[in-house]
């Protein structure tokens, strides 16, 4: 069984649903702490007219205090989500399938969800949903994984029975690829190489949130999510 295992993102690019349609079960790993710094895991961005811009979910002072699924969202007046409907409405207006992300966005957002991990995956899921990926999300703090770096991902993955791990290309740089031999656990990193769709607004921009694709192109959306270069396998599996 092949196990990916990312932090969530708030309405992500199409790699990230590539990524999770890739897998047999997807871990969102939340349960670490929120990162210093600007981070994907509350904005992403939009092609519009003028160029892009974020859409940015507000969240509590000093974030990266705590783990990712306990970072609440901090606007009690809702004022983002008006900010981000007039948003999304300028930029993918125009594009025949409109109404399926208003629709998408609106429901999800309806529920009012005061922790910031809460929303992104209830988006992830409802964007899968649309999209036809049926791979199974959990969440990685079910788990209760201890370690640290390589070892913890280790152990949700044996918590689950993997047989082999895919992984983001970033990763490299802190994963040690020799525990996954040991352990005899397959290694893969994702390759992110896709064909251009139909896009409004000049110029044709990859990495912006899905919603842009879905707008574009509707249930054949999924049509331009296979990457076009193969995974880059570093550990074959060993396991069954």
């Amino acid at each position: 069984m092949k196990v990916g295992i990312i932090q969530s993102n708030y309405i992500p690019w199409r790699g990230y649903f590539d990524f999770i349609d890739s897998v047999d079960l997807f871990i969102v790993f939340d349960d670490i702490q929120y990162p210093m710094g600007r981070s994907w895991r509350n904005r992403n961005q939009l092609k519009t007219d003028s160029g892009l811009h974020w859409l940015t979910v507000p969240v509590q002072s000093k974030p990266y205090q705590l783990d990712i699924d306990q970072v609440l969202i901090s606007s009690p007046n809702q004022s983002w989500q008006t900010k981000h409907r007039i948003l999304i409405e300028r930029s993918l207006k125009a594009a025949d399938f409109f109404h399926d992300v208003v629709c998408l966005w609106e429901s999800a957002i309806s529920v009012d969800d005061i922790k910031l991990s809460d929303l992104n995956v209830r988006l992830i899921k409802s964007i899968c949903s649309y999209l036809n990926i049926t791979t199974p999300i959990v969440m990685a703090r079910d788990y209760s994984a201890t370690a640290n770096k390589t070892e913890r991902i280790l152990q949700l993955l044996k918590k689950v029975n993997a047989t082999s791990y895919l992984s983001g290309q970033i990763a490299k740089d802190y994963l040690d690829e020799n525990l996954f031999r040991e352990n005899g656990i397959g290694l893969e990193y994702k390759a992110y190489d896709y064909l251009p769709y139909p896009q409004l607004w000049g110029d044709f921009i990859g990495n912006v949130s899905i919603l842009d694709l879905i707008a574009n192109a509707g249930k054949e959306a999924k049509l331009f999510l296979t990457s076009q270069s193969p995974n880059i396998i570093a550990v074959k599996a060993t396991t069954t």
